[in-house]
């Protein structure tokens, strides 16, 4: 009985158009933490997801998203920090990483597990992000912009600031 009432839950909310995009089903482990969470948690909101390191010269930029969810938070955005040792610029304990990013940048936007972002090795996350957009990391502080609806609007590499004017165009466009 319990499993027919589990059914027509999940018939009913599939139903009322509330399923999660693939790209966005997808689970992730907090940082520094046991716990994960299904990335369906963000979906109706603009998402910044950047793969980020904490000993690059793109490392300043944690300021600039700090900024940038301030900002918009407000707004239904949020910055997904996403930490990656694929170019060997970040500390192997995660414990590090986040004490880094709070007493250096204050940054209080999610932050997820150190994960492979590129490559046959990459977390399943990234590898639907590389199939829908066709971008894939080649460094630390790479961009992928999602629309409330779940999919990549648009992609950005390094050298695009978080306060670059296209960018910030780009997020309110589809705020």
């Amino acid at each position: 009985m319990k499993k027919l009432y589990i059914g027509c839950f999940l018939l009913l909310f599939s139903l009322d158009g509330h399923s999660c995009s693939d790209l966005l089903d997808t689970e992730m482990r907090i940082l520094d933490s046991a716990e994960t969470e299904n990335l369906c948690k963000y979906e109706g909101k603009t998402i910044l997801v950047v793969n980020v390191a904490s000993r690059c010269g793109y490392t300043y930029q944690y300021s600039g998203l700090q900024n940038l969810y301030e900002n918009y938070k407000n707004q239904n955005f949020v910055v997904l920090g996403v930490p990656s040792r694929d170019f060997f610029q970040e500390y192997s304990d995660e414990s590090d990483v986040a004490e880094f990013c709070s007493t250096e940048y204050g940054v209080d936007f999610p932050m997820f597990s150190t994960v492979k972002v590129r490559g046959k090795k990459a977390h399943p996350f990234y590898k639907k992000l590389k199939a829908e957009s066709g971008f894939e990391p080649s460094w630390n502080f790479n961009k992928f912009l999602i629309n409330k609806n779940g999919t990549v609007a648009s992609t950005y590499g390094s050298g695009v600031k978080p306060d670059s004017p296209d960018l910030i165009s780009a997020i309110e466009q589809i705020l």
